[in-house]
């Protein structure tokens, strides 16, 4: 009896591990093919790696943006061929009629074409963005300030905004770019509302329905905090911050507002600066201003979906850079008298 159930243990294990391996070499053969039959018609995209990418982040995005059936199987193939060790920054021509192994192979070849690597801080102004180009001997300022002001493009967070030199006013996403230095400026914008357009989840879209904002007042709200916030940390409780005015048509009594209009960075504002006549004074005009006043970045962006709840009204930033928060406008004025003799 003993040996019989063994004997059937075993045949039992044997045809189990048969089907594990003929299930694993049918999700082989499959992984490992292109992602786009032969004939197809994909087109080849540019891709690019940034500094610092690994091979496993090179995956994700791959099979995030269509160009492989499984990250995971690339990632094997790339542990394979040490290829993290090889990687290259740049902008590769890859498409999904390519097969795992063939995209990897591109790779090691190094970046199709040289590329000028572009760093976009957070909180920068569209007219600072423009500037960045313009010093990377990327295009002229005329020619960027007339795509940004009219140009077409195809994105729906751009179709109710009218045209004009503050249209994609905090759409241009912050980040590292590689543009090719024969690209123009249309083309290196269209990059950057692209990166944008990756911030725009679902699930950022249900969370915005809930908290009855539209998409551009979103963004709006976020460069204020981008400019407003010292710290990561101080990002959801000074978005919350604003939020509770809002609710209470409270004006938001933003410095970063005031330093947009004057263009210039002043730690302390004086009572003349906060009487300056603008429609993006929020000392004096309840609400959010008419446009963004800088491109935030992620954390900003993320802040105001997720904010901290509190009954806090006020803030300040110390000359320390810390944060110091308040409920009242007395309990503020106390605070100023301590924190900023």
């Amino acid at each position: 009896m003993g040996r019989r159930w063994l004997k059937g243990l075993l045949s039992t294990l044997f045809i189990m591990a048969v089907l594990a391996g003929a299930g694993i070499a049918a999700w082989w053969n499959w992984a490992s093919q292109p992602y786009a039959e032969e004939g197809s018609n994909a087109a080849e995209v540019q891709f690019m790696i940034t500094p610092g990418m690994n091979a496993s982040q090179v995956a994700q995005e791959l099979e995030h943006q269509g160009l492989i059936r499984n990250a995971l199987a690339f990632r094997f193939l790339a542990s394979q061929q040490n290829v993290d060790s090889k990687l290259l920054a740049g902008e590769y021509q890859l498409s999904a009629q390519m097969p795992p192994q063939e995209m990897i192979n591109k790779i090691l070849e190094g970046p199709d074409v040289h590329t000028v690597k572009v760093t976009i801080p957070e909180g920068y102004t569209t007219a600072q963005i423009i500037d960045l180009f313009v010093k990377n001997d990327l295009g002229s300022k005329e020619d960027y300030q007339r795509v940004i002001e009219s140009e077409p493009f195809s994105y729906s967070f751009l179709a109710d905004i009218p045209a004009g030199p503050n249209r994609l006013d905090g759409f241009l996403f912050p980040d590292t770019y590689f543009f090719a230095p024969e690209a123009g400026p249309k083309e290196n914008i269209n990059r950057m509302l692209k990166r944008f357009e990756q911030e725009i989840t679902p699930e950022v879209m249900t969370k915005l329905a809930e908290m009855n904002l539209t998409l551009r007042e979103w963004v709006n709200l976020a460069s204020i905090v981008e400019k407003e916030a010292g710290k990561d940390a101080d990002r959801p409780i000074i978005a919350g911050i604003f939020l509770n005015r809002l609710k209470i048509d409270m004006a938001l009594q933003s410095c970063a507002t005031i330093q947009y209009v004057l263009g210039t960075q002043k730690y302390i504002l004086s009572l003349e600066d906060i009487q300056v006549e603008s429609p993006y004074n929020t000392y004096k005009y309840p609400g959010l201003p008419p446009s963004p006043i800088a491109s935030p970045g992620h954390a900003s962006l993320d802040a105001v979906l997720n904010s901290t709840d509190s009954d806090y009204l006020y803030f300040l930033a110390t000359p320390s850079g810390e944060t110091i928060y308040a409920k009242t406008h007395q309990e503020h004025l106390q605070n100023q008298a301590k924190y900023m003799n």
